[in-house]
């Protein structure tokens, strides 16, 4: 394919720019590709630059266009890549530094290596707009297309990773939030892409490209005010009847596990439940391995979880399960949800199933000579899910426990029956950086997808508490130490369109935008 000369109408300088950036060679064409891949995180959470989506994906175009083979494309397109998942997945480094003497020499292997590997995703997103259209709308258009579907494999693909997922962009702005209970979060993001890169187009002459770079925000301004008008109408209604104590005991993970505190750690969370105030609670939710026993098998422990159930209702903490063994023998464990009722008994149970790789189990385990950065021999077992949790005295929920909140159309039972979503999480791995705020904003889309309130207990935050639409109704922020007393928002009364379809609809929408790049690619428009 022939490069695109900067045309002769237009914006001129935007042409001057385009074209300057599209012959860039070397280390400075990588330079740019690295930072604009950056930008593009900094419209992600905690930061919300959205403006510069606008900066960092027209570059990519450019840059695209200026290639004559494919080798090329992919290259610009992996460098991208992986200029935004280094600023993306940076807190992964956090973790390995909690036992540093065992895995700080990770880091520069590790982290790297995760961003490289992500970055594949985009480098084939923009290699197949680059082979199947030539410059112009149409190859934008297969761009947004290749570009959502690489996101939804990424999020199944190896057990999936659909972290910084674009549509988290959107969670300082509610009205923005709701199409994703049409579209869900992948169908959001195809739209906050198209309306990033279609600007693009305003580099090159004709009033066509004009129409292409503004429909692209034209329909993204729409769906926020649809989402608006959704919202106009929103019932902010409770459960009757059920009122919760939060609890963020705001451990630090270093000494999280160590054997003479962890009696204190839970004669903490004790205390912090019977606090003033516990007399008009129904129930008291603590965090993931919040108890660091087996309540199975240390009555004295569960006896003393029990102190902190109001009478009638329940103590939900995490806490690690133990269970017989394989025929081999040996002992295996879940991470769990327990349901502790106040005569000490525990009447329900909930194991996660979507294991965290290389923090609960080790894939590969038989070529990699590594240990798993969670503490304790062997590997967790995954449980069935998703599925519901029995709670007395409220209504079942679907318990996700940790990153389990992250998957579009996988955190509900089969049935839709859960009535709110529990998430239960361990953030402090990744101490004060942006992982929390990312992965907080992912679970409030879930809550959207699914016309499901949201309950999230996290070890050190962020605790709190979202409605059906997404609305923040209670929150204890990063490295707080708290408790939030709320009532449970209520549930839609019927499902939303993304619940009852899931990904279909948004994988529908990227063949209708990809087919659409191939027609209008092949009058080069």
């Amino acid at each position: 394919m022939a490069t695109a000369e900067p045309p002769a109408g237009g914006s001129a300088r935007l042409a001057a720019l385009a074209a300057r950036i599209g012959r860039l060679t070397g280390w400075r064409r990588a330079l740019v590709a690295l930072a604009a891949g950056a930008l593009a995180t900094a419209a992600l959470p905690p930061v919300h630059a959205v403006p510069l989506l606008l900066v960092a994906f027209p570059v990519l175009v450019w840059l695209l266009d200026g290639r004559t083979r494919a080798r090329g494309a992919f290259l610009d397109g992996f460098l991208f890549g992986l200029g935004h998942w280094l600023t993306g997945i940076y807190w992964v480094a956090e973790a390995m530094l909690v036992q540093a003497d065992r895995f700080a020499w990770l880091i520069p292997v590790a982290v790297p290596g995760l961003a490289a590997v992500l970055a594949v995703f985009p480098a084939l997103a923009v290699v197949l707009a680059w082979r199947l259209a030539p410059p112009g709308t149409g190859r934008v258009l297969l761009l947004v297309a290749a570009w959502t579907a690489l996101a939804w494999l990424r999020g199944w693909i190896f057990t999936g990773f659909p972290w910084n997922v674009l549509a988290t962009a959107w969670t300082p702005w509610p009205a923005m939030l709701q199409p994703a209970a049409w579209l869900g979060a992948y169908g959001l993001g195809l739209a906050t892409v198209a309306a990033a890169a279609l600007p693009a187009r305003l580099a090159a002459p004709g009033w066509r490209n004009g129409v292409a770079a503004g429909a692209g925000l034209l329909v993204l301004a729409g769906l926020g005010a649809a989402g608006g008008a959704r919202l106009a109408g929103a019932d902010g209604g409770v459960v009757p009847g059920v009122r919760l104590r939060l609890v963020q005991p705001a451990v630090p993970q270093g000494r999280k596990w160590v054997p003479e505190e962890r009696p204190r750690h839970v004669k903490q969370l004790i205390r912090m439940s019977r606090r003033p105030g516990s007399d008009g609670r129904t129930h008291v939710i603590w965090p993931e391995t919040a108890v660091p026993y087996f309540l199975g098998r240390n009555g004295r422990v569960r006896r003393a979880v029990a102190r902190a159930a109001p009478p009638g209702g329940a103590v939900v903490t995490g806490a690690p399960r133990a269970g017989a063994g394989t025929e081999s023998g040996g002992l295996r464990a879940w991470n769990s949800i327990r349901v502790v009722r106040p005569d000490g008994t525990v009447s329900a149970t909930y194991d996660k199933h979507h294991l965290v790789p290389f923090g609960e189990y080790m894939p590969l385990s038989g070529i990699l000579p590594l240990e798993r950065l969670a503490p304790g021999r062997g590997t967790f077992t995954p449980g069935d899910g998703p599925r519901r949790l029995p709670i007395p005295g409220a209504p079942p929920a679907n318990p996700l426990v940790c990153y389990e909140a992250i998957f579009p159309g996988a955190v509900t039972d089969a049935a839709g029956k859960g009535r709110w979503l529990l998430n239960l999480t361990n953030d402090a791995w990744f101490g004060t950086s942006a992982g929390p705020h990312q992965h907080f904003a992912a679970a409030r889309l879930r809550a959207v997808e699914e016309g499901r309130p949201l309950v999230r207990v996290a070890n050190t935050g962020i605790s709190g508490v979202v409605d059906s639409y997404g609305r923040v109704r209670a929150l204890l922020g990063l490295g707080e130490k708290g408790i939030i007393d709320t009532p449970l928002p209520r549930p839609l009364s019927s499902r939303t369109p993304y619940a009852v379809w899931g990904n279909a609809l948004p994988l529908v929408l990227v063949v209708v935008v990809g087919v659409a790049g191939l027609a209008v690619g092949r009058y080069r428009a």
